[in-house]
């Protein structure tokens, strides 16, 4: 049996809704019309131990209302849960000790004092053996590279190191599960490069099983070889990273310079042709055409310069949206 087995669930919330307006606001204190809102729609996945799985989908989608059912936080409106044989919310007291959660917009760190007092905290409260806490702390710590950053109030630290901290927080428990939502939202180049190392890291030395959401795609690239695409409550896409590139990464980027007028190209396989200051920007699909076919073709021009870039997994992604028209 997988790890984590999540069973045809969904989570339906009502919502009250009224009109604006103080007259809509008087009748609403005494009336409410409510609706019920389908955040997730019977989805089912299952995930292997020590994979690392990428959760992504448009804001809305519903992927942090599935992390908070993974969780524990949330209780299903329909269907099951399995994780490592735990039921997350009704063994939840038993199942916290395995999990570790990262909220990149929520924050389990006290914010006028250090991170390492919420650290003390968090072993008394998981009841950790003091000599092995130790060792977890100092482990941590110098892999995220915040052996000064701990000792400073949380409220003066910078965004990158706050959330190295929530992270350093969620893991010294050892946990066996790792979900991060949104961990380097916000965060500058080092520290989303620490950020990353640091989890392919654990995933490795310590099979740490994680799921990501997050918007932002190199995270993805980095970090994760599946990836399961949820739009509208619904999952659409289950598979490989290196799949999907190989289904909608066969664009490729041309940019040719040059004092000439290019006319219409008849070659099978140009997408589109656009005009640019000195020159052109070919986007060609290299299933169709060959990048030498097409630079061959181009040499009857006056060519100061080519440049071809592969297309980036933003570009894939936004493809893969518009395939599923969310």
């Amino acid at each position: 049996m997988s790890y984590i087995v999540v069973d045809g669930i969904s989570k339906t919330f009502k919502v009250s809704k009224r009109s604006s307006g103080m007259k809509a606001a008087l009748k609403s204190f005494f009336k409410r019309n409510y609706v019920y809102v389908d955040a997730v729609k019977d989805i089912s996945f299952s995930i292997e131990k020590g994979e690392i799985v990428g959760y992504i989908g448009p804001n809305g989608a519903g992927k942090s209302t599935t992390i908070k059912m993974l969780s524990g936080i949330l209780l299903p409106t329909a269907g099951n849960i399995k994780v490592n044989g735990f039921n997350p919310f009704k063994d939840r007291k038993k199942y916290v000790s395995n999990i570790g959660v990262v909220f990149g917009q929520r924050s389990q760190l006290a914010w006028d004092i250090p991170a390492e007092d919420t650290f003390d905290l968090l072993r008394d409260i998981y009841k950790l053996d003091d000599k092995k806490y130790q060792k977890n702390k100092e482990e941590l710590v110098k892999l995220l590279n915040i052996e000064e950053i701990i000792k400073k109030p949380v409220r003066t630290l910078s965004l990158g190191e706050r959330m190295r901290c929530e992270i350093c927080a969620s893991l010294l428990h050892e946990p066996k599960i790792l979900f991060l939502d949104e961990p380097t939202i916000g965060l500058d180049a080092v520290s989303k490069k620490i950020v990353r190392d640091f989890i392919l890291k654990i995933n490795k030395e310590k099979k740490v099983t994680v799921i990501l959401t997050t918007h932002d795609m190199m995270d993805i690239d980095t970090l994760a070889k599946r990836i399961i695409l949820i739009g509208k409550g619904k999952i659409l896409y289950d598979g490989s990273l290196k799949k999907l590139k190989t289904e909608y990464g066969s664009y490729k980027n041309i940019i040719v310079k040059t004092d000439d007028t290019i006319k219409e190209i008849k070659l099978k396989g140009i997408i589109s042709k656009k005009k640019i200051d000195g020159g052109y920007n070919l986007i060609i699909d290299s299933n169709l055409v060959t990048v030498s076919k097409v630079v061959n073709y181009l040499s009857k021009y006056h060519i100061t310069d080519l440049d071809i870039d592969n297309e980036q997994i933003d570009d894939i992604i936004l493809k893969l949206y518009e395939d599923y028209k969310i």
